[in-house]
């Protein structure tokens, strides 16, 4: 027997609370099963052996989920990857996902922004207009990253991210498993308590391909417009929206899920 399966739907297609609280337990019973398991590879088994029905994995092409990546590929786990194309990526980020590709023979799955929503936006706010505000720069995050996210996991029961504790401030408490109240399934992080040297090391050894601008000071890749080199002793994710308050900056994909207070709105399609 499975330690997930999908919950059935209450009137209107939503899980029922009883399903919800049930969702929450297993997710609290896996996440104490990874935290004593040692290596990647280990947790990814035990995360598949856990979760009957799809397994969607959402890589930003960054180091830590190319070491998730290679973990899948080389165990041959049967989960989907996926990434977003933003429409504003570096050139060394496409240049990353055609040789991740090549390398493991895998196809990663692209989701992409629906055009007219970027046309209505950028006719609204204007090309740079997510730098006038917080708000208007969580809009363009909105259309160009999570609608598209929230198709890409629709009808998944597990979510798979890349997500390390060391990142920030606002992630130093990022479970291996809880349960996501926004999209209603598994969200997994399966190198939570790794540091970065313990990644970087891992990269090392199997020869995973990284993006080239990792060497160059960016830690954390985004948007282009949104992404700058850091300076020595600098916040890793300090590149990001450098422009905006350094306090909890995320672009919506996990703030508000990885919150145990949050109370989930409805969300666009």
């Amino acid at each position: 027997m499975t330690l997930f399966e999908a919950p059935a739907s209450a009137p209107g297609g939503q899980p029922s609370d009883v399903n919800s609280a049930a969702q929450h337990a297993l997710a609290a019973e896996l996440d104490r099963k990874l935290e004593v398991l040692e290596t990647l590879e280990e947790r990814l088994g035990a995360i598949r052996d856990a979760i009957n029905g799809t397994i969607a994995f959402s890589t930003s092409l960054g180091i830590e989920d190319q070491a998730i990546t290679h973990a899948i590929a080389a165990s041959n786990a049967d989960i989907d990857i996926f990434t977003l194309d933003t429409g504003r990526h570096f050139p060394e980020t496409l240049d990353t996902l055609f040789e991740t590709e090549g390398k493991y023979g895998i196809k990663i799955r692209v989701m992409f922004p629906d055009s007219a929503e970027v046309e209505e936006l950028v006719d609204s706010d204007g090309i740079y207009g997510f730098r006038y505000s917080v708000e208007s720069r969580k809009a363009c995050c909105e259309v160009r990253k999570v609608r598209p996210l929230n198709r890409a996991l629709k009808g998944a029961t597990g979510w798979l991210t890349g997500l390390r504790r060391e990142q920030s401030a606002g992630r130093s408490h990022v479970p291996f498993a809880s349960y996501d109240p926004v999209q209603k399934l598994i969200k997994l992080n399966p190198i939570a308590d790794w540091s970065l040297e313990k990644l970087e090391d891992y990269v090392a050894a199997n020869k995973i391909p990284v993006n080239a601008l990792h060497a160059k000071g960016f830690p954390s890749i985004g948007c282009q417009p949104c992404t700058r080199a850091i300076k020595p002793g600098e916040d890793i994710r300090a590149g990001r929206w450098w422009w905006e308050n350094e306090n909890g900056k995320e672009c919506g994909l996990h703030t508000q899920s990885d919150d145990p207070g949050f109370e989930p709105k409805d969300r666009a399609a």
